[in-house]
């Protein structure tokens, strides 16, 4: 039986935690421009750090490293990769 992975928003994730991209909102204003940007369902996305005061966060998604405001981070919907068992 598979449980299915939880899911949160780029805006979430702590620095240095590696995700995948889910999906992008709909009505989110730059979606379009995100999806150019390579913000497409699996690819990699990973917090590097965030700026004095939160605003903005430097990211890396795919080889692209990039700052977006956490608001924007918020339509970006990502999942953790599985645990590791030993």
């Amino acid at each position: 039986m598979t449980t299915p992975h939880p899911r949160y928003t780029a805006a979430q994730l702590p620095a240095g935690q590696p995700a995948h991209v889910v999906a992008v909102t709909r009505d989110h204003p730059l979606r379009r421009r995100l999806l150019e940007l390579g913000c497409i369902r699996g690819a990699p996305i990973q917090v590097l750090r965030t700026a004095p005061g939160g605003d903005p966060v430097e990211l890396r998604l795919g080889g692209t490293d990039l700052a977006l405001r956490r608001a924007d981070l918020a339509a970006i919907e990502v999942s953790l990769p599985a645990e590791v068992s030993e």
